[in-house]
């Protein structure tokens, strides 16, 4: 690693899904002006983010169907030539 370009104040965050709730506890550098009490007793600051993976469609395995074959019958009928 090169020296000098990595950040020194890593500190314990609690990163709070916003989709369904679900936290947890890392190290970051992220700057937050809110707090929250974690199942330890301490207090640390807190991150809020929309999505993880207990959230994403990747990791849960709940993939929408995209129906593409209707999508390009419906561009194709906007936009054909008039006869």
């Amino acid at each position: 690693m090169k020296q000098g370009i990595h950040p020194e104040n890593y500190r314990f965050v609690v990163f709070k899904d916003m989709s369904n709730g679900y936290s947890f506890l890392s190290r970051s550098t992220y700057a937050t002006k809110e707090t929250i009490q974690w199942e330890d007793g301490n207090e640390y600051p807190l991150v809020k983010i929309e999505i993880s993976n207990t959230s994403h469609p990747f990791y849960t395995g709940k993939n929408m169907l995209v129906d593409t074959a209707g999508r390009i019958d419906k561009f194709k009928k906007r936009y054909a030539k008039k006869d």
